[in-house]
């Protein structure tokens, strides 16, 4: 017989404090509750928890301690057809759960369905199979952490540059990792890991999602699994599949040990979290955890049909970020991500279904509201995914104040630049940091989280290999993933050896990696990109968990050169303040030098006209001021920087391009062509008025020398 005091309400969770400990689970609506605790032979022991408080139920076992395998059976009606699925014969994960140990066992499918029968009516009848041996275990832990005087690094916006990455992936075949550390948060932070990414010049990891997942169930019969890890179900775990050292509590530790090795490095991390729907799917997903502990609290039910689900992301369901303790749960979510593990920052999945209050996306939404309000969440790094698949779902520049966001406008029009599709109007105000969908909320140019590709879609090497999609091993009979992908494949489709075509897709991928880095905004580079890291035309590759995500790091001289680029540029944006400006280019002097802060020209020298801007070649000139940087240093000190010409040629035609007058710069120096990679800088000179010849789907970067 297990001994049982009452406990406390708060904190939710399973909370060990070296003698016991508490359990408490919030549910509005349940009749009973059940804390299932397991042995190590998997025999089940039930202990009634019995008391409630403020909706939360709660007791307090003596003994029980880290990790103790538990899970919870929740007592209600199951009516469906008004919006509730209790069902005891079901285990249920604790959505508070800081561990949770193994994955779904799908060849018991059978066992994790909530409902009996079959068909889209199957739903209506509880299912009496008991599913505890398919459904993964919550594991209580001891949360202490050695930091050792750990800080976040808190890079300012201006200096940060992100590399998205695949906690796996970035490492599954690394030859430089050791072979058990491989695809694993001890990998990454392993010291070859972590010196590639400082050799490179990034700032900030942004992680795929990193919490708990759960597949979805027909990925089991096609042999596949989410890679991408979409598909939340513990939103306080790390992902137990991750973890090297185990899974009964070890995957915290790890995970921590990895962000304070890359704090050491001064390597930000920012995850990716998925607050806007579960891994529970729609009326005849599975009951894993939310469904069963109070499906009509976590989840936005039709409101005339509660039987089914409000939809905004094309995955079943919605979370229900409007209830209180739903939306408790998520603050808890991310104040625990960054006070107990350090993380500097997050970047919000789907963002728009957050900010929805019932059909419509509100910008002043409770959820907004109380993350602006916390002297936690306010203070680290809010990126947006600003769009959802509901109605009126596509927000970008619409999110408030202290949010960035994925720029998706950037991504489709430098993307249509480079294959002549875009005007010098829309690629100007891209590669000035997007003032037209951010200055007028009062927000900066780094609020435009500035990228070319993400794991979404094609890979750069891809982006200029392929027409089409080419995503047949996703079993979807490549119906999947979008159609709309702007991109070329420089006259063949797919692999080739034909040596002027492999020389347009090189020169096409510099030319993406110069526009990412000397954009006003936040560089985000995708990982692997700056090796020329191909999925074979795959642009949705969340199901491909093999070697057609992880990264190929061969010794490959293509690859080698690509890289040493991509740092060479990163290296250029580090240096130089005047292409990380910290507000709005005005095009006027604003600090007296006589010059503006930036001069757009055409290829004869002039300057840029109302009608230029809408017609003619993708041929552009800019002039980046360095004496009109007009906000100070950390110390208040004034900001001065050398003056950039960048030459844009996106036609597929060479050009002659007129260097600027005199009062612009007497004489220029060579920084940076793509069309002549390993160029030196300072290896070239020209004068003003000069005639500069610009080679078809090239930029040219030139530094004022007197």
């Amino acid at each position: 017989m297990i001994a049982r005091w009452p406990g406390k309400p708060f904190p939710l969770g399973a909370i060990w404090d070296g003698s016991g400990t508490n359990f408490s689970l919030f549910s509005e609506h349940a009749e009973r509750v059940e804390v299932c605790l397991f042995d190590e032979e998997g025999q089940e022991t039930r202990v009634e928890v019995g008391r409630r408080t403020a909706l939360n139920w709660h007791c307090y076992l003596p003994d029980i301690g880290p990790g103790q395998r538990y899970g919870y059976r929740i007592h209600g009606p199951y009516e469906p057809l008004q919006g509730e699925r209790f069902n005891p014969r079901k285990l249920l994960i604790d959505p508070y759960a800081k561990a949770i140990e193994g994955t779904v066992d799908y060849s018991q499918s059978r066992r994790t369905l909530p409902y009996g029968g079959a068909g889209e009516d199957g739903d209506l009848v509880a299912d009496h199979h008991d599913d505890a041996a398919a459904v993964p275990k919550s594991v209580v832990i001891d949360d202490a952490f050695i930091w050792e005087g750990d800080r976040p690094p808190r890079i300012p916006f201006a200096e940060t540059i992100i590399y998205e990455t695949h906690v796996k992936g970035f490492t599954a075949r690394h030859p430089g990792v050791r072979e058990d550390l491989r695809g694993t948060y001890a990998g990454l932070a392993s010291d070859d890991a972590i010196g590639y990414l400082r050799d490179l010049g990034v700032t900030a990891l942004e992680l795929l999602p990193v919490h708990h997942i759960a597949d979805e169930a027909f990925l089991s019969d096609r042999e596949l699994s989410n890679y991408w890890g979409y598909s939340t179900i513990g939103y306080f775990a790390p992902h137990s599949e991750y973890a090297a050292t185990g899974r009964r509590g070890e995957q915290v530790r790890e995970f921590k040990g990895m962000v304070k090795a890359l704090h050491r490095a001064g390597i930000e991390v920012i995850l990716d979290v998925v607050y806007n729907h579960t891994a529970e799917g729609n009326h005849l997903g599975p009951m894993l955890s939310f469904k069963g502990v109070d499906n009509r609290s976590y989840y936005r039910l039709v409101p005339d049909e509660p039987r089914f689900y409000m939809d905004f992301t094309g995955t079943g369901n919605s979370l229900n970020a409007v209830h209180p303790s739903v939306l408790r749960l998520i603050m808890d979510s991310l104040r625990y991500w960054v006070i107990e593990c350090h993380v500097d920052g997050f970047r919000f999945d789907l963002a728009a279904a957050l900010a929805r209050e019932l059909y419509d996306v509100d910008r002043l939404s409770a959820f907004f509201d109380v993350i602006h309000q916390d002297p936690v969440l306010s203070q680290v790094k809010l990126i947006a995914e600003p769009w959802d698949v509901g109605p009126g779902g596509y927000q970008v520049g619409n999110f408030p104040v202290l949010w960035s966001e994925w720029n998706g406008m950037y991504r489709d029009t430098v993307r249509d630049f480079w294959r002549g599709q875009a005007d010098r109007g829309s690629f100007a105000s891209r590669l000035a940091g997007s003032a037209d969908l951010y200055e007028a909320d009062g927000r900066d140019p780094f609020a435009s989280i500035n990228f070319v590709t993400a794991h979404d879609g094609f890979t750069l090497t891809d982006l200029v290999s392929y027409n089409e999609k080419h995503n047949e091993v996703n079993l979807e009979d490549n119906h999947d993933g979008s159609d709309d992908n702007r991109s070329w494949n420089c006259g063949v489709e797919g692999e080739t050896w034909d040596p002027e075509v492999l020389s347009v897709r090189e020169r096409q991928r510099r030319n993406f990696l110069a526009t990412l880095f000397l954009s006003q905004g936040t560089p985000m580079l995708l990982g692997g990109d700056e090796v020329g890291r191909t999925q074979r035309g795959n642009n949705n590759a969340w199901c491909q968990d093999n070697e057609l995500s992880w990264y190929d790091w061969k010794d490959d001289p293509d690859a080698g050169r690509l890289r040493d680029f991509t740092r060479r540029l990163i290296r250029l944006r580090r240096e130089h303040p005047v292409f990380r400006r910290e507000t709005f280019l005005r095009g006027r002097q604003v600090k007296g030098s006589g010059l503006p802060d930036v001069y757009w020209f055409r290829a004869d020298g002039r300057k840029m006209t109302r009608r230029d801007w809408q017609d003619g070649e993708p041929v552009l000139g800019t002039f980046l001021n360095g004496r009109e940087i007009d906000t100070p240093g950390p110390f208040g000190q004034d900001v001065r920087d050398g003056s950039f010409l960048l030459l844009f040629n996106a036609s597929a035609e060479d050009h002659a391009f007129m260097l600027p007058r005199r009062r612009f710069g007497a004489r220029w120096a060579l920084e940076l062509s793509t069309a002549e990679p390993d160029a030196e800088p300072g290896s070239a000179l020209y004068g003003a008025r000069t005639e500069v010849e610009l080679p078809s789907r090239s930029v040219l970067v030139l530094k004022r020398a007197v």
